[in-house]
């Protein structure tokens, strides 16, 4: 058993999954590869996600230090970007794996558009 930020788990990868596991979590990782982004950029990025789904994805990604949430409060409108904390950036190689192999089964197992 292996105990991180007060939560058990039963192997190493239930600690991945538990961190990055579900149906947002990666898709909002891989865009902020590429450097931060606001709340509204992700949204448009993710057209199908609502949302309480982001704001609940950012908020658990940002509790286990994946990401961080920067508000910028010199001037308004109030600006807050997201982006990944270097523990984060220790993600960047198995997302680009993640997504290569997507890569593949789109390639050689999905089924032709009607």
């Amino acid at each position: 058993m292996h105990k991180i930020k007060g939560k058990e788990y039963p192997c190493c990868t239930s600690v991945t999954m538990g961190i990055i596991g579900g149906k947002w979590k990666t898709v909002i990782l891989f865009h902020l590869i590429e450097g931060p982004l606001r709340y509204n950029e992700l949204r448009r990025k993710i057209e199908s996600v609502t949302e309480r789904a982001l704001s609940l994805q950012l908020k658990k990604l940002e509790e286990d230090g994946v990401i961080q949430r920067k508000v910028f409060t010199k001037k308004p409108p109030l600006k807050v970007e997201y982006s990944l904390t270097d523990f984060g950036k220790t993600l960047i190689p198995l997302l680009h794996a993640i997504a290569e192999w997507g890569d593949y089964v789109v390639e050689n197992y999905a089924e032709p558009k009607t």
